[in-house]
């Protein structure tokens, strides 16, 4: 695979990412004046959980504990979540080298946290989750440090 078709994949991801955080902002931005309780109790009844077990007896906590303005607060963080996700995506897209150690910094801070989930316990998914991350940094880095090494300034 050639290294611009890595970044456009990595871009993609990125923009995934982006929009993905994007919509959940959107959701949470209609239940703004909406009994979220009630909601978080219907979700579960939808999906056939039990109530009183660990994971969905604290969603309905949370869902108490939150108001419209922090449902508001949350949402806009999604929103600026979702701008660093597509301005990076672009940046990779148009093979930007700040970009590129935007997205190998980015990337490489989760990696102790999910090597720690590691620890916890072991699932397929975080071990893809990690192995994914570390494909994305690894690929970043090397192009960061491979037009150095070729004397081209990319950085705009």
């Amino acid at each position: 695979m050639r290294f611009s078709n890595a970044l456009r994949t990595v871009a993609l991801i990125e923009a995934t990412k982006g929009a993905l955080v994007l919509l959940a902002g959107f959701g949470l931005r209609s239940l703004i004046h909406h009994d979220i309780q009630r909601f978080a109790e219907r979700l579960i009844a939808h999906f056939h959980l039990n109530p009183a077990a660990h994971y969905p007896r604290i969603f309905v906590q949370v869902a108490t504990q939150l108001t419209d303005a922090r449902l508001l607060l949350i949402a806009a963080g999604a929103s600026v979540y979702s701008l660093v996700r597509f301005i990076e995506a672009s940046g990779l897209w148009y093979a930007r080298r700040w970009a590129e150690w935007f997205a190998a910094l980015s990337g490489g801070i989760y990696i102790p946290f999910e090597l720690f989930e590691l620890y916890e316990r072991v699932t397929w998914l975080r071990l893809g989750i990690l192995a994914l991350n570390a494909m994305i940094v690894t690929i970043m880095l090397y192009g960061v440090f491979r037009s150095k090494g070729e004397g081209s300034v990319n950085l705009v």
